[in-house]
């Protein structure tokens, strides 16, 4: 299948660019024969268009290899030199900051804490902007340009004239996050949410890649998912689909953050599994803790502590059944559980919540959909992030447009007009 082509030759030069640039990123190297092959352009093209792209320093040679009676073949890939970009997550108790070549190879990080209750936008945006000065002095990117600013934050992220955050936990409330940034900042921004943007890590590194249609679900202090339908994460009318911690699962049930009784998140959440094990053991719980120790230590303390069992179950049980919910609902081939709190959960229960899925969705659609667990960790947050500028790269094939606030999705599958 191919789409319809540009509307001018200029269009059709940069869709041409953006296709084998694209190519070569996720495929390379590869030489102008096995572009022509992959992209189904003429060979005329391949060898125009890969002339501009050598030309402009986003393509480089990558070696030879032998061919069957001729001359050896040039192998191209990306030049990952060509330019750096920034990834940045932000978190209800800490941001991290990462600089990264063109291949998301990490040069350097950085992590600044949040204090609890303590999320004055302004306050969190001088944060940011420090932790990225920071990042890119110690990258050491010397005269390469830097390509974007990419931003992952919790919440609804709507895209329009202005981006907007609203985020309950942080206490923001169509928060203008993209204009407090331009004021000290003149890269290229790019903000979404942060459940998209570890979809989109996982989709091209990690274990979403090679699907067209899976669900890429996050699961930490608090819970969403990126939906990956023909290879691009799905956005929604407004912004915000992918808000699966605030499905449903109990009718009447436990109070959540968001304010309504019974999601998701009210039971898989990190706080939720943590203030739930307190009351089953019977303990006081701190109003300041550490998530994350806590969290790892109910996990280890499962074989000898009842309450720490019991929690766990409990917890798999909801899981299995917001999955199960996925598998009748989206229908897709794989379902990746990641964010820190899932892996740590997903470590110790996936066999449980893959029964429970088994047994509550429908088994036909179960049968085609595997349950996996995210490959990349907890650097999935800030190589989704960065990843989005270097969408933006690809999709003008290697011709900077600056300054779009809107993420745009790269799909592996690439539909050309020659």
């Amino acid at each position: 299948m191919r789409a319809r082509g540009p509307s001018t030759v200029r269009d059709l030069r940069r869709s041409n660019r953006s296709v084998l640039l694209t190519t070569l990123y996720f495929e390379g190297p590869l030489s102008r024969q096995e572009l022509i092959q992959a992209t189904g352009l003429s060979s005329a093209s391949v060898s125009n268009v890969t002339n501009e792209l050598i030309e402009s320093g986003a393509v480089v040679e990558a070696g030879a290899v032998d061919s069957e009676g001729g001359r050896p073949r040039i192998l191209l890939r990306v030049n990952p030199a060509r330019g750096f970009v920034v990834g940045v997550s932000i978190g209800s108790r800490r941001l991290v900051a990462g600089a990264f070549d063109l291949a998301l190879r990490e040069r350097s990080r950085v992590t600044v804490p949040l204090e609890a209750g303590s999320h004055d936008p302004d306050e969190v945006v001088g944060r940011v902007l420090g932790a990225v000065e920071k990042v890119l002095d110690s990258a050491g990117n010397g005269s390469a340009p830097v390509l974007g600013l990419g931003v992952g934050v919790s919440g609804v992220v709507e895209h329009g004239p202005e981006t907007r955050v609203s985020d309950q936990t942080m206490g923001w409330t169509q928060v203008p996050l993209a204009h407090l940034l331009r004021a000290g900042t003149d890269l290229p921004l790019f903000i979404d949410n942060g459940a998209k943007n570890m979809g989109q890590a996982e989709i091209w590194f990690g274990a979403g890649r090679g699907t067209r249609q899976s669900v890429i679900a996050l699961v930490s202090s608090g819970v969403g998912a990126a939906i990956v339908t023909n290879g691009t994460i799905y956005q929604g009318a407004s912004s915000s689909a992918g808000e699966w911690g605030h499905m449903t699962v109990e009718v009447g049930g436990r109070r959540c953050r968001c304010g309504a009784h019974g999601c998701l998140e009210a039971y898989v959440g990190a706080g939720a599994v943590i203030e739930r094990y307190h009351q089953l053991a019977g303990l006081r719980q701190p109003p300041q803790l550490d998530e994350e120790a806590v969290l790892t230590r109910i996990v280890e303390a499962a074989e000898t502590s009842e309450a720490a069992r019991q929690v766990l179950d409990e917890t798999a049980l909801y899981l299995g059944v917001g999955v199960a919910n996925l598998v009748n609902l989206i229908n897709p081939e794989r379902i990746v559980l990641g964010g820190w709190a899932g892996l740590l959960l997903g470590s110790a229960t996936l066999t449980r919540i893959r029964e429970v899925a088994r047994q509550n969705a429908l088994q036909a659609p179960f049968a085609r959909t595997s349950i996996e667990l995210a490959r990349l960790g907890a650097d999935a947050a800030i190589v989704g992030a960065a990843s989005l500028p270097v969408a933006e790269f690809l999709r003008g094939g290697g011709v900077w447009v600056p300054d779009q606030a809107a993420p745009r999705s790269i799909s592996r599958q690439v539909l050309v007009s020659d």
